[in-house]
């Protein structure tokens, strides 16, 4: 920010002296070590000028101080405020104009990440992934009105929620959790209980993940208690299936839980011959998709059921799903190793440890690791 720090501290009515004062008062209630009260006139003189670049230590102790971002300290601009409005007049006018055309190209963009995804893995697409949802909520931050504004609101909640899985499979637990709190305001700017209830029950498996299994599983009920009647009925099923596997992660005590909501989910899903949910098209889930679920929990439970559910789902399994079919072979080992088949368990966990390294599943290749442990 050193090219526009005299404009930022002169808007504030600041002088350079000033501003030294408040950096040393600063650094001094935060025991942080700076210059000398000499070499820092020589720096804010340095820094206006753009001679000198400041440096991470000191930009962290000017951005509090003067409430500026980097990207706004880099302008040298103090002069006058009505070409900000004129940009800023600008920008709406062009969102309001814009935001019907842009969002299928927004839903375009998704749908093809999605697939690349889905075959390849999450790893290569982080940069295209950060910069379209960049591109989506810059449209929302100019998008005025309401009716403007829901459309590409929803198409951020679909591809918010696509990015915070793809984090999640790639071990950037903190990245995912933003990228679903991201999806859930943009849910609830677009008055989507569905896309809402859909990044909550994702998100619950952060919260599994990172060992709070009973925490994850009341954040997902309380996803199914969001709204239901504005839910698609494949929406409630697909809820139903991740509360069960939520349950049967969350160890003893939970197994009838984790059973009701399987016979839930079966009771909820149309029969209808869809393999998408056409008011959502981020919900893959069929009798077939179901049935592979179903082997995964009652797997989890050590159920001996699991393995005629999950060899079946083998048999029909889209080739296409690499991700979803390394956790499936995770899942016949996993059964495997309940009944103490560990010749039967290892080709499995070779398959599932090739389709992880195939796409960079940071979160299959640890399971992976951790059904081998059992050997």
């Amino acid at each position: 920010m050193a090219m526009g720090l005299r404009a930022v501290r002169t808007a504030r009515g600041w002088s350079q002296d000033r501003l030294i004062h408040e950096m040393q008062r600063f650094a001094e209630q935060r025991l942080l070590d700076i210059a000398s009260t000499a070499s820092l006139k020589t720096y804010v003189s340095e820094w206006e000028n753009g001679r000198r670049t400041i440096t991470d230590r000191y930009a962290g102790i000017l951005r509090p101080l003067l409430g500026a971002t980097d990207a706004e300290g880099e302008g040298e601009a103090a002069e006058p405020q009505a070409d900000g409005y004129a940009d800023l007049l600008s920008r709406i006018d062009a969102a309001g104009s814009l935001s019907e055309s842009m969002v299928p190209s927004f839903l375009a963009q998704t749908e093809l990440l999605r697939t690349m995804d889905r075959q390849m893995g999450a790893t290569g697409l982080v940069d295209q992934m950060n910069g379209h949802l960049a591109a989506m909520e810059e449209a929302l931050t100019f998008a005025v009105l309401p009716g403007a504004r829901r459309p590409i609101a929803t198409a951020l909640a679909g591809a918010s929620t696509l990015a915070a899985w793809q984090a999640l499979d790639a071990g950037a637990v903190d990245r995912a959790w933003r990228r679903y709190e991201l999806a859930k305001k943009a849910a609830q700017d677009a008055q989507s209980p569905l896309y809402l209830a859909h990044a909550m029950g994702e998100q619950a498996y952060v919260l599994a993940d990172a060992g709070r299994p009973q925490l994850a599983v009341e954040l997902v009920r309380d996803a199914q208690r969001t709204q239901p009647e504005r839910q698609s009925p494949r929406l409630r099923a697909w809820l139903a299936a991740a509360e069960a596997e939520l349950c049967a992660a969350a160890g003893p005590g939970m197994e009838v839980a984790a059973q009701s909501a399987l016979e839930r989910a079966t009771q909820l899903l149309p029969d209808d011959g869809e393999v998408r949910d056409t008011d959502m098209l981020s919900i893959f889930l069929n009798t077939g998709h179901l049935a592979r679920w179903r082997g995964n929990v009652l797997a989890k439970l050590g159920d001996a059921s699991a393995m005629e559910e999950l060899y079946a789902s083998l048999d029909s399994a889209d080739e296409s799903f690499v991700r979803a079919n390394s956790g499936l072979y995770c899942d016949l080992a996993q059964a495997h190793l309940a009944r103490g088949e560990l010749d039967d368990a290892r080709p499995h966990l070779q398959k599932a440890r090739l389709l992880a390294n195939r796409t960079g599943s940071v979160r299959h290749r640890r399971r992976v690791e951790m059904l081998t442990g059992r050997l």
